[in-house]
């Protein structure tokens, strides 16, 4: 399995992204929309509506990867709101993979119960 987080650092576009899209409309959406650069060594994750696939744009130094992984069982825990994007830590990337969220909640139950 490719570790993303050994690339670089890791964000995560939130919402629906249309999956038909390549390397060039992505790296795009990345420099206007999101005034990020594209060409930095960062890995930039993008999902469709579904939530069982994703597409990661990189730049090695030479040229753009663009990798694509669909689950064949489950689905990954992707971020809703549209127009943002965030950066995620090694961790936070090791869960999204694994179809936890980013951003795990312990409900008052819960850590009432722990404490």
């Amino acid at each position: 399995m490719i570790k993303l987080s050994d690339l670089g650092q890791v964000y995560i576009v939130c919402g629906k992204t249309d999956m038909r899209r390549g390397i060039d409309t992505l790296a795009s959406m990345v420099k206007d929309k999101f005034n990020l650069d594209p060409f930095s060594g960062q890995v930039f994750l993008f999902c469709g509506g579904s939530q069982d696939r994703f597409k990661a744009l990189y730049w090695d130094g030479q040229g753009y990867w663009l990798l694509y992984k669909r689950f064949e069982n489950g689905k990954m825990n992707w971020p809703k709101k549209q127009d943002e994007v965030r950066e995620l830590s090694p961790e936070q990337v090791d869960w999204l993979m694994k179809g936890f969220s980013i951003e795990p909640k312990i409900s008052e139950a819960t850590a009432r119960n722990f404490y």
